[in-house]
């Protein structure tokens, strides 16, 4: 797909492969643009902003292969969250994008019981109110998301172009995602691939698990980079982007992420270590405006490190 930056700001469009053949519309539209929430997604439906082939569907509609989807984005809402002076540790900026080094134990957008100390409410202070308001009153400026626990590099768009041309690069898997964790258990073999669809776990809706009939498709690549008595310290690169793809990846395989109480073990050896140990090191992508391509590094935090040391 051609950038987008010069289009038309608030419409999205895509076309519907064999891969998402059957899924819901809402469900779609989600998947290609993890930072829309599902209730604001089946708000844009019913207020017909949704179209197949040029026509208004309703959230039900199953798409098809071929499918021309698109979008048209209602107009950005004054923000109602409060901008608050946090240090942000930045890795790249200019006058359309963001680099930020996430810190553990931050969420990034508010939410039920998180209405402030969020990242949006740093950046809201940081950019003074120059953010994308694609994505409504509670998310402005945000085009991805990682876990509360994770740590690392999230990309946050200052217009509403930015945001569509980075929206178009997730969606297509072309953005560079790397990650460092330590897993359980030792990984005998020096990389290897898991290709295993995620979707809800059927027995509990708040966790993701491989879900071979419900399951979106997920490739997860790993390469071991250290050994340890108990565990492996390794690099993930994501070739798709799933909810807590990494997490459920490695659990799937036998070697769950340290920390992750989710989806390992309860009881965790470390009992200062709260939530799973995994870092969202290297973001490389496509520029908006430029087209030039730029890729950033976040160093291992603190906490991570005296882990290795330890181990």
């Amino acid at each position: 797909m051609e950038n987008p930056i010069q289009e038309t700001t608030d419409l999205f469009r895509f076309q519907i492969t064999e891969e998402q053949e059957e899924e819901r519309v809402d469900k779609c539209i989600a998947a290609l643009i993890d930072s829309l929430s599902r209730s604001f997604i089946q708000k844009m439906i019913k207020e017909g902003r949704v179209c197949i082939n040029g026509l208004p569907v309703k959230a039900s509609y199953q798409v098809k292969a071929g499918d021309d989807l698109s979008f048209l984005l209602p107009k950005a809402q004054e923000p109602d969250i409060e901008p608050e002076d946090i240090p942000l540790d930045i890795l790249y900026e200019d006058s359309d994008v963001l680099v930020v080094n996430k810190p553990k134990d931050m969420v990034v957008h508010p939410a039920a019981g998180h209405y402030s100390h969020t990242l949006v409410n740093a950046v809201l202070y940081h950019c003074r109110g120059q953010l994308s308001g694609i994505n409504g009153v509670l998310r402005p400026g945000i085009v991805h998301r990682i876990d509360k626990d994770t740590t690392g590099s999230v990309i946050v768009c200052k217009n509403d172009a930015a945001h569509q041309a980075l929206a178009v690069q997730f969606a297509d898997h072309t953005i560079t995602r790397r990650y460092r964790a330590i897993v359980h258990g030792v990984l005998t073999d020096d990389e290897g691939i898991i290709d295993a669809p995620i979707g809800r776990d059927n027995a509990d809706r708040k966790k993701m698990a491989v879900n071979q009939v419900n399951g979106k498709r997920a490739v997860t690549h790993y390469t071991v980079l250290k050994r340890f008595e108990r565990f492996t310290y390794i690099e993930c690169r994501l070739e798709t982007g799933r909810t807590h793809q990494i997490r459920v990846h490695m659990a799937s395989i036998g070697h769950p992420l340290l920390g992750d109480s989710v989806y390992g073990p309860k009881k965790c050896p470390f009992p200062k270590l709260e939530g799973q140990t995994l870092h969202a090191m290297i973001l490389g992508f496509v520029h908006p405006r430029t087209g030039e391509y730029i890729e950033t590094s976040a160093p291992l935090p603190e906490y991570f490190q005296r882990l290795l040391d330890l181990l």
